[in-house]
């Protein structure tokens, strides 16, 4: 989400908040680079966080490279083609000197059995080979490229300069899957004191089957659009709560809007507003924390006239932090509740990424953010809340709360959207869901099998993965009956598709005159790996808006 920026951090005494987009073009590449260059401002340990970092993808290699990594599959890594299209590497048969040979490429993937990676050293350069799982071997329910293998694979990458170059036959319609699981590998947010060992500058360049770079600006454009996307919403993702209150993250979405320029359009309501106008699900939940709650709204309309344009609104949970409520987490399930904003982090980005790219999309955007916290004010189990679609809620779970945001979200942009298509709602709303569908896929609940086997369908070519759960509405929505309110927040059986029910607690609060349709996305499972975000939805969100390669 120029050719190196690079990654350094400082801690020095509060000052305000900066951040930059820039945007520049090169003769034989196009380079956009976002999220960089940001100072954070922790006002409760007047500390202050600054981190830089690149990560290019474009036509041209850097110069002076200290680390060449190869990627591809292993029938395209053997093949002497790569000699002719790679600097670096030599078709010489003897061994020495800084480049990579023939015999020493044989001999790494000799070592290789099935998919890995292997390295040597040369003069003043290390060389990586990472083999990528044999395509034949990969289910129908995977990206044929397995970008969850290709993110592990160059995780913990360190040197000043760092040149990748990926090899695929099909290149041009997996370059959305491949940046997004590369720009997972090398996550932005850092407040170690010493960062020495965090600086590095990559450059990625890509070929195609016949051994090519890509010419297509638009790819490449794209492949910087995820990149800075997912890595933005990584970092959002990995804040402290200490820093990403309710209030900073409303200036991140200004910022973003005014970056984007024109064509999108930005509305908060926040705090008391929030009660006033019937927002009873986000003001309820974030009443008690320090910082006040708040939806924001943002709009983005094509520079250019398209006839039959789609209309799409994306929808995000924004907890900052989840302590349960009056519900409290232990202390075994309160840790990591920082990462509980994923969902609107990854639509977000999204968003962000997709006007970048100017889709020829109508898109709505609607985060609904706050703190889950406990005190004087707080939501209470028994307390009865009115929603912002006129129907009442009794709290059984105050930890069910992210049901009660989406509600109010999804219910404002089917009423107030005219001529709306598509809701897509994302969020890390159970922890069911990872039961339900695992930590790489995301669960799904669609209104219409249409919907559901375009985001399947997406979720393979965008790398964002997603699987259907169960939608039978009138077989499940009783789990919620509540004798003194029209429904409860929480289901009475656990044990009865807990996640489709809580999707289809979201669902009951759809304006009843909207006519379009309407999708669930749990991505309570692929939004972390170990303790970091994973900027999960924003190539999804891609996919769906139509950005070419996704």
């Amino acid at each position: 989400m120029k050719k190196i920026l690079i990654i350094s951090a400082l801690l020095m005494a509060a000052s305000t908040y900066t951040s930059a987009l820039l945007q520049s073009t090169k003769p034989r590449g196009i380079r956009l680079t976002s999220d960089s260059g940001h100072r954070l401002v922790d006002k409760a340990r007047n500390m202050q966080t600054m981190f830089m970092s690149n990560l290019i993808f474009q036509e041209r290699e850097i110069d002076d490279t200290d680390d060449l990594i190869l990627v591809g599959c292993k029938d395209k890594l053997e093949n002497d083609q790569i000699f002719t299209s790679i600097p670096g590497l030599s078709s010489s048969k003897e061994t020495g000197g800084n480049n990579l040979t023939k015999l020493q490429i044989k001999s790494m993937l000799k070592s290789i059995k099935g998919s890995g990676k292997a390295t040597t050293y040369l003069t003043d350069k290390r060389c990586t080979i990472v083999v990528l799982p044999d395509k034949k071997k990969i289910s129908r329910n995977n990206h044929l490229l397995s970008p969850h293998f290709l993110t592990e694979s160059l995780a913990g990458i360190k040197g000043d300069n760092v040149q990748i170059y990926v090899v695929d036959e099909e290149i041009e319609r997996n370059i959305g899957a491949i940046s997004s699981s590369i720009a997972r590998a090398f996550p932005l947010y850092n407040a170690k004191s010493d960062k020495k060992d965090d600086d590095v500058s990559v450059s990625v360049s890509f070929l195609n089957k016949n051994y090519l770079p890509i010419s297509d600006k638009n790819l490449w454009k794209g492949a910087n659009a995820v990149s800075g996307g997912v890595r933005l919403a990584a970092r959002l993702g990995d804040m402290p709560p200490a820093e990403l209150t309710t209030e900073r993250y409303a200036q991140e979405c200004k910022k973003i809007a005014d970056d984007l320029g024109t064509s999108v359009k930005i509305e908060e309501i926040t705090g008391e507003d929030l009660q006033q106008k019937g927002y009873g699900g986000i003001y309820g939940v974030g009443k008690a924390a320090e910082v006040p709650p708040r939806m924001i709204i943002m709009t983005y309309t094509p520079d250019v006239a398209i006839e039959d344009c789609e209309s799409i609104a994306l929808v995000g949970k924004g907890v900052v932090y989840d302590t349960g409520g009056l519900s409290l987490k232990g202390k075994e399930g309160m840790p990591g509740m920082k990462h509980d904003m994923g969902g609107s982090a990854g639509v977000l980005a999204g968003f962000k990424a997709a006007v970048q790219l100017k889709v020829p999309t109508k898109i709505t955007l609607i985060l609904g953010i706050a703190e889950n916290a406990i005190g004087p004010k707080a939501l209470r189990n028994d307390d009865i809340l009115k929603m912002y679609s006129g129907k009442t809620v009794e709290i059984n779970n105050t930890d069910a709360e992210g049901r009660l945001i989406l509600g109010d979200c999804v219910c404002h942009a089917s009423r107030n959207i005219p001529e709306l298509d598509i809701i897509l709602d994302m969020a890390t709303l159970t922890g069911a869901q990872l039961i339900c569908t695992g930590k790489k896929h995301a669960g799904i609940l669609a209104k219409s099998a249409q919907l559901e086997k375009r985001l399947l369908e997406v979720g393979l070519s965008s790398g964002d993965l997603v699987y259907p759960m169960l939608y039978a509405p009138e077989l499940l929505k009783a789990e919620f009956s509540s004798k003194v309110a029209d429904m409860k927040n929480s289901v009475k059986d656990r044990g009865n598709a807990q996640s489709s029910c809580a999707g289809h607690f979201i669902e009951t609060h759809l304006d009843s005159e909207y006519a379009g349709d309407w999708v669930h996305v749990d991505m309570a499972g692929p939004d972390t790996k170990n303790d970091r975000a994973t900027g999960y939805g924003v190539a999804l969100v891609l996919g769906l808006v139509g950005a070419d390669g996704f």
